[in-house]
């Protein structure tokens, strides 16, 4: 199994409910072929839920814990949804200026939690934060995409994000000389994404936090570079009425996650024209030096392979990840046995590759129509993502 650092978004775990011709299928669906759904999702969901044992504090180390406010019930925001997207702040308490070095996510409904992504609030941005809560019935707020802070997560070449948390997780430790800084009175957002199609029922997750000082520390900053790209993909057989026109799929992501215009547009604008198929690439520029550290794809359940190269296409290409068999139970970040030097004018190319045929052999699907899936916030939507960790000089 890879070594997992800082694990980035994930989907929730699914089964293969006993079908033939397993054989074309991702690895973690072979393993899983013939075993009843229900319960396949609930041995997984109760495996995440119990806490792997400890890994020993490092020198200077210490742990930091904060729950969500109260228990929360998910429901979708919006008719006909099955995701319910919804941002808590809490108070890690911190005094001085830290750096995290592990991050352990423990979900408390592990089998409706689809992903777990914390972010930083900087301590100017606390009282907007705090506005967004206040604002809305209940703890936290309804955030589709982003946490909704102004001029929080915009960045692409240097997110907000501190951690997250995938089914089958256990706490990501960093290599003993990075960490990602964590400013004094700093707060956080912790984006839960809840799957409906899963079950139900209340949450109240637990993050936990390995923290050291930061003054005096020889540990380098960590960033996370995000590298987005468009998924278009037509349905099957040349179909293009109902959700399998683009226009309709479109205004229905728009519907469902309260989007104008919709990311998925948008990424057209990032990443320019593209043709509609299977594979879908973005190439962004890297605009600061910096060090890739370690890399994580991330895809949703029709996703098969992804790859992110450096500079590819010229004499200096380097493949940084290389993900042949996609697994969405596994997409935690992958460290480089050797780290790989970036400098401005240098590009990072982000490539997925996704199947409309899964969709006839996983639970999730079920009762579905087949639709263009174009990139989206819910678990039968796509994405198609890069995440690059690197440091900087």
């Amino acid at each position: 199994m890879r070594r997992r650092v800082l694990g980035a978004a994930a989907v929730v775990t699914v089964a293969l409910a006993g079908c033939s011709g397993a054989d074309d299928l991702p690895a973690n669906l072979r393993e899983r072929s013939g075993h009843d759904a229900h319960a396949a999702a609930a041995s997984s969901a109760a495996a995440s839920a119990t806490p792997r044992p400890d890994l020993p504090l490092r020198a200077g180390e210490r742990f930091v814990e904060v729950r969500l406010p109260a228990e929360y019930t998910p429901k979708a925001p919006t008719p006909n949804g099955t995701d319910d997207y919804r941002c808590f702040l809490v108070d890690p308490g911190l005094r001085t200026d830290q750096l995290v070095s592990g991050v352990d996510i423990r979900p408390d409904n592990a089998a409706i939690v689809h992903h777990v992504i914390v972010s930083k609030v900087e301590p100017g941005q606390v009282a907007q934060a705090e506005a967004l809560d206040a604002a809305a019935p209940g703890d936290g707020w309804t955030c589709f995409g982003g946490s909704g802070i102004r001029g929080a997560g915009v960045s692409l070449d240097d997110a907000d994000w501190v951690g997250a948390w995938a089914p089958g997780g256990g706490e990501r430790v960093m290599a003993g000389d990075i960490g990602i800084p964590l400013g004094a009175g700093s707060r956080l957002v912790v984006q839960m994404h809840y799957n409906l199609l899963a079950g139900s029922g209340p949450d109240r997750s637990t993050v936990r936090l390995r923290v050291s000082e930061a003054s005096g520390s020889r540990r380098k900053p960590l960033a996370t570079m995000l590298l987005p790209a468009p998924v278009e993909l037509p349905c099957r057989n040349g179909r293009g009425s109902g959700l399998c026109d683009r226009a309709v799929a479109d205004v229905d992501l728009a519907k469902r996650f309260q989007e104008q215009p919709t990311r998925a547009d948008l990424l057209h604008l990032l990443c320019g024209p593209v043709r509609p198929g299977p594979v879908q690439s973005c190439t962004r520029p890297v605009r600061e030096a910096g060090t890739i550290r370690a890399v994580a794809g991330h895809m949703h359940l029709l996703g098969r392979a992804i790859t992110v190269d450096v500079d590819k296409g010229t004499d200096r290409a380097q493949r940084v990840l290389d993900i042949a068999n996609w697994d969405f139970d596994d997409q935690g970040s992958i460290p480089l046995a050797k780290p790989v030097a970036v400098r401005p004018g240098d590009s990072i190319t982000v490539t997925c590759r996704h199947d409309q045929s899964l969709r006839d052999r996983l639970p999730a699907f079920s009762g579905q129509p087949e639709r263009y899936v174009l990139w989206g916030e819910g678990t039968t939507d796509e994405m198609c993502l890069g995440i690059v960790l690197l440091t900087r000089p």
